[in-house]
């Protein structure tokens, strides 16, 4: 990569990309790849209770239109709700992707709200890292949780926005805040995006990624949403690192008022 580029690290691997995407909800494999190819993501991330990566040899394989060898397989523990299953489905995936060890850790605590249960969670991150795995982890957006989660050995820390698939946007930009400033690893928005906007907030927030699947997904129209979300992304970032100007609650000229004439 171009040692110029602004790029972030996860787990030792280097990606170009912010912009991190799911594979549910699509309405067949093809909207699926071409959504995926629009969003410029690199990091592709599957829920491995939900999708077919090699367990059923007689089913349409994902990694047929998102091969390993061009995407950054992050495999999920989507659709688990204790730890004990978490903790074998991330093994599951580690079998069938041949040794990969970088995962997307959930375990949900509530069927109608998927917030995360945050002590099953703390449980289920320490015995993966234990077993060799680098964790990414879906968590809520509580400051001291997030890091509890870096001081166990998490190699990067994803906080909700909002309820997953809700679409409501970052809901507490202040505590996304406080735990981008307090982390030394990758802080990702993950869940709750709705539309490019919100996105490009994120990323002003300071924010390392953004990861999403439904905004893209549910959208009239997928492949342009997922182009409109890279652009958000590059658009937030950039915007967070030109540094944007202090809000003032009353009006200031855009053009120097001295030396005018009357």
């Amino acid at each position: 990569m171009n040692e110029n580029q602004d790029t972030f690290t996860v787990a030792g691997r280097e990606f170009s990309s912010r912009l991190l995407v799911g594979t549910g909800k699509y309405k067949d494999m093809d909207e699926t790849r071409r959504a995926i190819e629009a969003s410029g993501a690199e990091i592709v991330t599957i829920a491995v209770r939900r999708t077919n990566i090699g367990q059923n040899a007689d089913e349409p394989n994902i990694l047929d239109v998102l091969p390993p060898e061009k995407y950054t397989i992050l495999p999920n523990t989507a659709g688990c709700y204790d730890a004990k299953t978490a903790v074998r489905t991330c093994r599951l995936a580690r079998e069938l992707l041949d040794g990969h060890n970088l995962v997307k850790l959930e375990v949900l605590g509530d069927e109608k709200t998927l917030f995360p249960d945050v002590i099953a969670t703390l449980h289920a991150a320490e015995e993966l890292i234990k077993d060799g795995f680098d964790v990414m982890v879906y968590t809520n957006d509580d400051p001291i949780i997030a890091r509890e989660l870096e001081q166990l050995g998490c190699v990067a820390v994803m906080p909700l926005a909002a309820p997953i698939g809700s679409g409501l946007g970052i809901r507490n930009p202040l505590n996304i805040r406080t735990i981008v400033e307090n982390a030394k690893v990758p802080i990702l928005v993950d869940a709750g995006v709705g539309t490019a906007s919100d996105a490009a907030v994120a990323m002003e927030l300071g924010c390392d990624g953004v990861l999403m699947n439904t905004a893209i997904a549910a959208a009239k129209n997928p492949v342009l949403m997922a182009s409109a979300m890279k652009k958000a992304i590059e658009a937030g970032r950039e915007a967070y690192l030109a540094g944007r100007m202090a809000p003032k609650r009353l009006a200031s000229a855009g053009s120097p008022v001295e030396g005018l004439f009357c």
